[in-house]
């Protein structure tokens, strides 16, 4: 029988994988309407409404849809000259200052979160959107949406690391 909390982890990085594969879906679509509107300007010179807009919310998308999966694996940008070589020879040390700084990141998302969450309401009820009415009209409340779930992502991520660096401190530091 597989444990709850690891199936949980098995369940929550298959999500955060399934969220990167969503923003790397979005890149594709992208770049196709992009160069669909580029050929339509050039060829017909028709450009495509609305591929602006719809460009600038996907970038946001993009960016809080990856964000998690970069962070789970390790690829977000960072110094790790001195703290690898700390994990190696003083692990301990080493984790409290991993320890430090997935604190750090945790905080700085849940404090995104926490501003995002009544701008993705305030976007729900008020009916924001982007473009011009009559021409395109884009709402802007699945983008803030988005951002709202990779924050919490991003947060439970570097929470998972901070459980991590307590466990590796508090046992015997070996832990990575």
């Amino acid at each position: 029988m597989v444990e709850t909390p690891h199936m949980i982890s098995r369940i929550f990085s298959k999500l955060v994988a399934g969220l990167n594969s969503a923003g790397t879906a979005v890149i594709f679509v992208m770049m196709v309407l992009i160069n669909v509107d580029v050929f339509s300007r050039f060829l017909f010179n028709a450009p495509i409404d609305g591929v602006t807009e719809l460009v600038e919310l996907s970038i946001v998308a993009i960016v809080f849809l990856q964000l998690g999966d970069a962070v789970r694996c390790g690829r977000l940008t960072r110094s790790d000259g001195l703290y690898s070589r700390l994990l190696e020879h003083h692990p301990r040390i080493g984790h409290l200052f991993g320890l430090v700084f997935d604190l750090a990141g945790a905080f700085f998302f849940s404090t995104i979160l926490l501003g995002a969450v009544p701008l993705l309401q305030d976007a729900w009820e008020r009916g924001y959107y982007a473009g011009n009415k009559g021409l395109v009209v884009i709402p802007i409340w699945p983008v803030r949406l988005i951002l709202v779930i990779g924050c919490i992502t991003v947060t439970l991520v570097f929470l998972g690391f901070v459980k991590k660096h307590l466990r590796a401190i508090a046992g015997n530091g070996d832990q990575s």
